[in-house]
């Protein structure tokens, strides 16, 4: 997916925000926003956000010495999904249709990003789950591919949101890789964060190589390229994962919540709305 015109603003709107995140001295803000001003001038719109947003990350890190601005937030927000989890895996295993169950918890946590907004109420998002209107479902697809898979590749998203996933990684009958961003970006999960969610007793965590919030698949480690090629199904989250890898031909299903309303627009669907779409998903049948 290109980047639009519309992007722009927000780029600088989540540059402030992350950089206030760490750092209280204004004129480093400064700094950064007018480094992102001269880096504009020559950004190609054929380029996905996530590739856009990892150079702009990378100038954060370097005018604030800190790497990880959100480290904090992420944990807090893993604790907080840890103390939800023992609930929501009772809702999961008592639902008359446990995989869509743990499909719709899966997508919630997505609203847990820090990337187009800083505002939202996880709890409540939650309690809301199995009412959520989807934009897009390419459910018995999806079941159809799960049920014969052997190897899944999971691409998670945000810190926090990694307690939700593993709902749907219990109801995988497969060998599940989980991969995660090389380097903090925003406050997508990493490895460290995604063994703080638990993430390691129910899936092999990895990390793709890439430092955007997204997965560049030039950018990516060759071991990864080597998971993506030859897993029978995956799964990717989120917003980045979608903008940086819908275009790509391989069979994968997206799992996100539109919370921008240039993907949203991209989707066919409206803002707000959750998402699961397949795409390629009949090139190939395990």
């Amino acid at each position: 997916m290109n980047s639009y015109l519309d992007c722009i603003p927000c780029f600088f709107s989540q540059a402030l925000r992350a950089a206030r995140i760490a750092t209280n001295d204004e004129a480093t803000h400064k700094r950064i926003l007018d480094r992102i001003a001269q880096m504009v001038k020559i950004i190609s719109l054929e380029d996905s956000p996530p590739k856009v947003a990892g150079m702009i990350y990378r100038i954060i890190a370097e005018e604030t010495n800190n790497p990880d601005p959100y480290k904090h937030i992420k944990r807090d927000f893993t604790r907080r999904a840890l103390d939800l989890l023992p609930s929501l895996r009772k809702q999961v295993l008592s639902s008359d249709e446990p995989m869509m169950t743990a499909i719709r918890y899966a997508i919630t946590g997505n609203i847990i990003d820090f990337g187009p907004t800083e505002s939202f109420n996880m709890e409540k998002a939650l309690d809301n789950a199995l009412l959520m209107k989807f934009g897009i479902c390419d459910y018995e697809t999806f079941r159809e591919h799960a049920l014969r898979s052997k190897k899944t590749l999971y691409i998670g998203d945000n810190a926090g949101e990694t307690v939700f996933d593993r709902l749907l990684i219990e109801q995988l009958d497969s060998d599940v890789t989980y991969a995660v961003r090389n380097n903090p970006v925003i406050n997508d999960a990493t490895i460290e964060d995604a063994r703080e969610a638990g993430l390691d007793e129910a899936a092999t965590i990895m990390s793709s190589g890439c430092d955007a919030p997204g997965i560049i698949l030039e950018e990516c480690s060759r071991d990864f390229r080597d998971e993506f090629e030859s897993a029978d199904l995956v799964i990717a989250k989120g917003q980045g994962n979608y903008e940086s890898l819908s275009d790509v031909t391989r069979p994968m299903f997206f799992l996100l919540k539109a919370k921008c309303a240039i993907i949203a627009r991209d989707l066919g669907i409206t803002n707000g709305d959750i998402v699961l779409k397949g795409i390629n998903a009949q090139q190939r049948m395990v």
